[in-house]
């Protein structure tokens, strides 16, 4: 086990890596390149990770701009969720290589959907269409998640509640901006997570995407209240209809979901 630990942890410091990269390049719709420092000059290959770039003084471009602390975190995080993915799959008697696989590209997937949106508050159909096959290939190829049927069950059930809730959305800001005389153009759920809350069903069924579906209303209700006083604390306003990225909550939700399923459902039925 411990070395599958260490081999997962530096599985996942290398994909947070390419992760800063496709993080960089996707939301500009650049090929993609070698690493780059923030005002486009290349790194040197030893700060091509950012954990390296940081411990070895090579944080700051020959111009003077410093490479920001997302790429060692994003590299962490990565490695920390692709060993909690290990640890779990550890405690399941019907896990196989195979699933394990597409658990830690999952792991990935979910890093680089969560830099994106909380960077750009974007969620990109150029990651999410592919994620999308690659989760019905799971349930094709695997017999421990979802089936085939159950997989695109959860994906209708996921789209439909959500689109309902991305045009009620419109119409609620359609609605105020009459009243308020002012046209309003942010909606609550983009489309984007329209489509990740899909992704989310593909991978874990209808039955756990609808306790997800809950922990994601949840978290985004305390990440709101959250947002709120921070923001009065600090001493900033909250001006009315500021979007907030939602899809940190649904991803959270998925990882609770898919490596804590068993665990999640006694919790919630309150039996021993």
């Amino acid at each position: 086990m411990f070395v599958q630990v260490v081999i997962a942890g530096l599985i996942g410091i290398f994909a947070g890596g390419l992760i800063n990269v496709l993080a960089d390049e996707l939301p500009e719709r650049r090929p993609m390149r070698p690493p780059r420092y923030p005002d486009g000059a290349p790194r040197p290959p030893i700060a091509w990770l950012g954990i390296t770039a940081f411990l070895f003084g090579r944080r700051t471009s020959p111009n003077g701009f410093d490479l920001p602390w997302r790429h060692p975190l994003t590299e962490i995080t990565t490695a920390a969720l692709m060993i909690l993915a290990v640890l779990s799959a550890a405690d399941e008697p019907r896990m196989t290589t195979l699933q394990l696989i597409f658990w830690l590209i999952y792991m990935a997937i979910f890093v680089l959907i969560t830099v994106i949106d909380l960077e750009h508050r974007l969620i990109l159909f150029v990651v999410i269409i592919p994620s999308c096959v690659l989760a019905l290939i799971d349930s094709v190829v695997t017999e421990y998640g979802a089936d085939t049927g159950g997989a695109l069950l959860g994906a209708a059930l996921g789209f439909g509640v959500f689109f309902l809730l991305y045009l009620g959305g419109f119409v609620f800001t359609y609605i105020i901006g009459k009243l308020r005389g002012r046209e309003i153009y942010e909606v609550a759920f983009g489309y984007g997570d329209v489509m990740l809350i899909t992704l989310s069903g593909l991978i874990l069924g209808w039955q756990p995407l609808i306790v997800a579906m809950f922990i994601t209303v949840f978290l985004g209700a305390f990440g709101a209240l959250l947002y709120l006083a921070l923001r009065q604390l600090a001493g900033n306003k909250y001006h009315l209809f500021t979007p907030l990225p939602y899809g940190q909550y649904i991803i959270v939700a998925t990882i609770a979901m898919l490596l804590f399923a068993p665990e999640i459902t006694v919790w919630l039925r309150g039996t021993p």
